[in-house]
């Protein structure tokens, strides 16, 4: 989600008048598409987009209006669009107060007969992410995947988790199902554990856009500007960061209600030894959206560094039911099972990876068999 150099997707837009394009059709950014045809299709309602993001992907929902991820965007009023057949036009933002990573872009210029069918999504779909591929600089349709887990109830700002293909340059692209119809708008993830903002969510953002709404979107997007650039100023390095740039994290990435950068402060946190302050923005991120995959395994491997694995093992305990075939996951739960004194975690952990990863069981074995003494606590700062 945020920008490429630290999520994983992002792309802006630049419009002049489009039509859609029929199946297998190729123009000047569009890639050969082998999916079924309604979602070769879909291709002709995702652009290219550049704004604060350099790449970002947007999907258009109405004659000469768009939708796309707000992290995309942050505090900049404007995106440009690029366009199938070359040439690019710009795209005004519209102020909104949804406090969600969308917001919309008007492109009068971009015309289409009909918007793009939106649809629920069901646990046999098979889902499809178009948006812009970051190295060839086209629209692609990407490896089909399913639902992992729907958005929670009684949560609004809950995501849809997928494992459909998504990449770089995705974010605010379509995720569609096999008939073409978008089900959500493409937002974050990574390592087949991937997210996106249901489509029904659209509703309630046109509802809350328009220019009554300036200062609480400016406002808004500026903590995402101020939240995405103190975390791209951190250093790969563990080099302790200034106390300032802490509260900054804490801070501005709070006030952006974005999950996901709450995800990211939290693994700076956990890279610095501040243990308890990444507990802080995990918990925080999950209380938003529980069934956030990957905001639980973040908070399990930090409980797991700072020697809490009896509290690591109730999240290694869903984490197994949703991707049973995670490596990673599998050796979290030997050790924890082990340490943490959950038998059955340990042993199901060893029969999972009996199964998806034979090769590495005789390891696990050894090191149950060793029985090991848990590493030295990390101290907390």
């Amino acid at each position: 989600m945020t920008r490429c150099r630290i999520l994983r997707p992002l792309v802006l837009v630049l419009l002049v008048l489009a039509s859609p394009l029929p199946a297998q059709s190729q123009t000047q950014n569009r890639a050969p598409c082998q999916a079924p045809d309604p979602v070769c299709t879909a291709t002709s309602r995702v652009f290219q987009i550049s704004s604060f993001d350099p790449i970002a992907s947007a999907v258009l929902i109405a004659p000469g209006l768009l939708v796309t991820n707000r992290h995309a965007i942050a505090d900049t009023n404007d995106a440009v669009i690029s366009l199938p057949q070359g040439g690019h036009v710009t795209g005004r933002v519209v102020p909104t107060a949804y406090l969600g990573d969308l917001l919309l872009l008007s492109a009068p210029e971009i015309q289409a007969p009909d918007p793009l069918p939106t649809a629920e999504v069901g646990p046999e779909s098979q889902l499809y992410t178009i948006g812009v591929d970051i190295r060839r600089r086209v629209i692609r349709v990407y490896k089909p995947g399913r639902l992992l887990l729907p958005p929670v109830a009684g949560k609004p700002l809950a995501r849809m988790h997928h494992d459909a293909h998504s990449q770089p340059g995705n974010s605010g692209g379509a995720l569609v199902d096999s008939k073409g119809r978008l089900v959500a708008i493409v937002t974050s993830g990574g390592e087949g554990r991937n997210e996106a903002i249901p489509a029904s969510e659209i509703k309630k953002l046109k509802a809350l856009s328009g220019p009554q709404h300036e200062a609480a979107s400016h406002a808004l997007g500026l903590a995402y500007r101020t939240c995405i650039e103190a975390l791209e100023a951190v250093p790969a390095s563990r080099k302790r960061i200034p106390p300032k740039a802490a509260t900054v994290l804490k801070d501005q990435c709070g006030r952006t209600n974005n999950r996901q950068l709450w995800d990211l402060a939290g693994q700076t946190f956990g890279r610095q030894g501040k243990t308890e302050d990444a507990i802080e923005m995990f918990s925080r991120a999950l209380d938003q959206d529980p069934n956030a995959i990957n905001s639980m395994l973040s908070l399990a491997i930090v409980l797991h560094l700072s020697g809490r694995y009896t509290d690591e093992v109730p999240l290694l305990r869903r984490l197994l039911k949703i991707i049973p075939s995670d490596a990673g996951i599998l050796r979290l739960g030997v050790q924890a099972g082990a340490w943490g004194g959950d038998k059955a975690l340990m042993e199901n952990s060893l029969r999972l990876m009996d199964t998806h990863y034979p090769k590495l069981a005789p390891m696990a074995r050894s090191f149950i068999e060793k029985n090991p003494t848990p590493p030295k606590r990390r101290q907390k700062r």
